[in-house]
């Protein structure tokens, strides 16, 4: 079974703080993981900045033949990938431990 890194991102992902949690996921991807599951249960908004890192870490993991997963959207947070459209084209778990399952 792959290795999969858990990364909890808490209160806001935006501009201020995404190029940091941007730079934690890219080390790890760089390294070799090719499995991760970011569980939003503690943020409580993102921005544009926010979502374009899980969209970059998706891009990155399915390069490298693994797997994003995404749980513990808030009804506020589910909203923006909605209206983005990202619900469509990501796999997003109401759990943390469904979203383990997928990673299998």
């Amino acid at each position: 079974m792959p290795e999969t890194k858990i990364f909890t991102p808490s209160n806001r992902l935006d501009s201020g703080n995404s190029p940091a949690f941007e730079k934690e996921i890219m080390s790890q991807l760089e390294a070799g993981t090719t499995h991760v599951l970011i569980d939003f249960s503690d943020l409580n908004y993102i921005s544009s900045a926010g979502l374009r890192v899980v969209l970059l870490t998706a891009k990155k993991t399915k390069a490298a033949g693994g797997k994003l997963v995404l749980c513990g959207l808030s009804d506020s947070i589910n909203e923006v990938f909605m209206v983005s459209g990202f619900n469509a084209i990501l796999d997003i778990q109401p759990t943390r431990e469904a979203a383990l399952a997928r990673l299998q």
